[in-house]
């Protein structure tokens, strides 16, 4: 006799994808802590993770810089009118740099990584899944994800940040070329600004989050790929769902580690008066 399911009600209806957001996040946490347990036993190879570290680094060196360049010439085009029209457009420079720095850096090199690296990491493992190359790896009694995701997530922490000191320097330039060759704005302000605004905090606190987004979209990127569907349909969408969901959560830890970072500020140095002049 064939079994009668109960009809679903509309409260089931409400917490049933509440409850599988909260079992995927579980199983990427377990799977998360697995790949960092690799990392620090050295799983995995030093060829495999030169490999990585260069697709991951030389390889986008290009389009970061390119990004950060236009982010801040973008910048100082959008906000000269506004600071022109009140009288302080010298303190473009704090206003500029200190955004680059602390926000637009970081978050747009750890976007384009996860971009270019994140769903090519994803679809990579998705065709290991689908080959049955995981399983290949089990069966030698080699732990896939200590393997495979161990160096990639190395590779993303160390050179991620390097990669946001790139695209922060680039943004640096490409402000400063607006400003102060187009817009033909007093140099010696310009830069006095810059020094009496942008600190060694704001500097360190970029780096932070670029550090902790190397670490979240490789393992997101990972996370899907070895979650991956069978066949074509699956690898692709795990490269999708890689990018889409390292994108949501690179702009929700960006808030929380923002919020975390002033409160420590105000903490350590208490705001002062200091005015632009």
């Amino acid at each position: 006799m064939p079994t009668v399911r109960p009809p679903s009600t509309f409260a089931s209806r409400l917490t049933t994808p509440f409850t599988n957001a909260m079992i995927a996040f579980g199983d990427w946490w377990l799977f998360s802590l697995r790949a960092a347990t690799g990392v620090l036993r050295r799983a995995f190879g030093r060829r495999e993770f030169l490999r990585l570290a260069v697709e991951v680094g030389t390889n986008s060196v290009g389009v970061v810089a390119i990004t950060g360049m236009f982010i801040g010439m973008v910048l100082a085009v959008q906000a000269y009118g506004q600071f022109h029209a009140i009288g302080l457009e010298t303190s473009l420079g704090a206003v500029i740099h200190i955004s680059v720095v602390r926000e637009l850096g970081p978050v747009l090199a750890a976007v384009m990584l996860a971009g270019r690296i994140g769903s090519a990491m994803a679809a990579e493992l998705a065709t290991m899944r689908v080959t049955e190359q995981l399983d290949a790896l089990s069966c030698l009694g080699v732990d896939p994800v200590k393997y495979l995701a161990g160096p990639r997530l190395l590779a993303a922490l160390l050179l991620l940040p390097l990669l946001t000191v790139l695209a922060d320097v680039m943004g640096l330039l490409g402000s400063s070329l607006i400003c102060l060759h187009v817009y033909n704005i007093d140099s010696y302000h310009y830069w006095r600004h810059t020094r009496e605004f942008v600190k060694v905090w704001d500097v360190m606190v970029g780096l932070m989050k670029a550090f902790v987004f190397g670490g979240v979209l490789s393992l997101i990127a990972c996370h899907r790929g070895f979650n991956s569907r069978a066949g074509a349909e699956g690898v692709g969408r795990a490269a999708t769902e890689a990018f889409v969901v390292a994108f949501v959560a690179i702009l929700m830890i960006d808030f929380v580690l923002a919020m975390l970072a002033n409160t420590v500020y105000a903490v350590l140095w208490p705001p002062t008066t200091a005015k632009v002049v």
